[in-house]
């Protein structure tokens, strides 16, 4: 019995290989490759902390009063002001990037190296604004107290305006060790001493009789003696304050003192949202390091003439379609740490 053999003459023109499926060269194709698979890599984690933020949502820092400093102006708050500057430097430096590739495929070597140049720039502002962003973070403004149980208890006044250890807490003449694997559990080192101790926070508090604490539980209806003490609470995404009595029960079960956040103590909130904040925002932050390293190299090229000689600024092109993917990833972190 014989065999049918079936050529592409009869079924119509097939693909049949060759090295630009779809019109596309293999470095263009293994640049989508890898956005494709980092894009998932960065859903996992904004995933990860959309469900973290909706099982702790009760406790979870506010990100206007989290993020509202602003260079050169101490004491000024600025609530996500220079955030929204970050991201619009970096939005505006995917603007040259695409205005470089333009003249890349135009064959203009001059402009493709000034926009080039400013994308460089912007990335580099971008990075030192995240790090200064970080500083202040770990630094933190206020400070706070963590109970026993976890808690974090932070003081406001009788109006509602958040208060500094530094404007209340009194110096007691007590001599405070650090805790090391020396002198205390072997296991475990205590972060650098505060600066103030729990007990001269209690002692300003007992002081200051028109000082309250605010708890880390965001405000609801049901608070009726805190709406009665604060009726500018009554707006939403606000901290519970409660009465003086209950803040001096609550204060009395302090075990430490909290300023700023790492890793272990956060005195905005809920312990997740500063590792969260440090894994995500750090890892897009190596991204755009990485980029500017690479469109620096790719720089120099130009400079040399390197693509002028090949004919073809496609590098121009494959590094701006990783910036452009840097850039809409910053969207989406910009969106779920500061705006939601």
């Amino acid at each position: 019995m014989g065999s049918t053999v079936t050529t592409a003459t009869t079924v119509g023109k097939t693909w049949e290989g060759g090295n630009e499926p779809l019109g596309a060269s293999y470095g263009k194709l293994m640049m989508w490759f890898f956005i494709v698979s980092d894009a998932l890599t960065f859903s996992g984690f904004l995933a990860a902390y959309g469900f973290s933020r909706f099982k702790f949502i009760e406790t979870w820092p506010i990100a206007d009063e989290v993020f509202t400093h602003f260079p050169f102006l101490h004491g000024v708050s600025a609530p996500l002001y220079y955030v929204a500057l970050m991201t619009f430097i970096l939005i505006f430096s995917s603007v040259t990037m695409v205005l470089a590739v333009d003249a890349g495929h135009k064959m203009q070597q001059g402009k493709v190296a000034f926009y080039m140049f400013l994308t460089i720039i912007g990335g580099l502002i971008f990075v030192g604004s995240q790090a200064w962003e970080w500083k202040n973070f770990i630094k933190g403004e206020y400070g706070a107290v963590e109970t026993k149980g976890g808690s974090i208890l932070q003081f406001v006044n009788t109006k509602g305006e958040r208060m500094k250890l530094a404007d209340f807490a009194v110096a007691l003449p007590a001599v405070r060790v650090e805790d090391t694997k020396s002198n205390s559990v072997w296991f475990d080192d205590s972060s650098d001493l505060p600066t103030y101790s729990v007990a001269e926070v209690q002692a300003g508090f007992a002081a200051n009789k028109d000082i309250l604490i605010r708890t880390e539980r965001i405000y609801s209806d049901d608070l009726k003696s805190d709406k009665s003490l604060h009726p500018g609470l009554n707006k939403a995404k606000h901290k519970s304050v409660l009465t003086r009595e209950a803040s001096a029960q609550m204060l009395a079960n302090g075990a430490l003192v909290v300023e700023g956040a790492n890793l272990k103590r956060n005195e905005y909130g809920s312990k997740l949202f500063a590792d969260f904040f440090f894994f995500i925002t750090g890892f897009h932050g190596f991204h755009v390091f990485s980029g500017v390293i690479i469109n620096i190299i790719i720089f120099i090229n130009i400079l040399i003439g390197t693509y002028e000689r090949r004919k073809s600024y496609e590098m121009v092109e494959k590094v701006g379609l990783y910036w452009h993917f840097v850039d809409l990833v910053w969207v989406f972190v910009f969106t779920f740490f500061y705006l939601v």
